[in-house]
């Protein structure tokens, strides 16, 4: 069975609503339409931060491969929930050599 047939028999087992998440995803992520996530020039230098904070999307996702769990983010930014962490995961994907990037000149930063 090829990589395609697999994903139809995906489809084919799921609900229409589930369908309507998959597609809903997959629009915001062929759209660059990240909900939740803003990049304002005059906060944090224009990185795209959770909408209302100042919390950097870079810096969740630093912490998150240095293994900081989902649940101590969210107990460490009371501010976030778990729809901020899911928002941030979807605009990394997306944006992966804009985050190394910002990653790599915050740890040069702090040399």
């Amino acid at each position: 069975m090829n990589t395609m047939q697999e994903r139809e028999q995906i489809l084919d087992g799921m609900t229409r609503a589930e369908k309507a998440q998959l597609l809903q995803f997959l629009l915001r992520d062929l759209n660059d339409d990240f909900p939740g996530i803003e990049n304002r020039h005059n906060v944090m230098g224009g990185a795209a931060c959770i909408i209302r904070t100042r919390i950097p999307v870079w810096l969740l996702e630093q912490a998150r491969r240095l293994g900081v769990s989902e649940s101590n983010l969210l107990r460490d930014y009371p501010t976030l929930t778990a729809q901020d962490l899911a928002n941030a995961w979807a605009y990394v994907r997306s944006h992966r050599e804009e985050i190394e990037r910002e990653i790599e000149e915050n740890e040069r930063d702090d040399d």
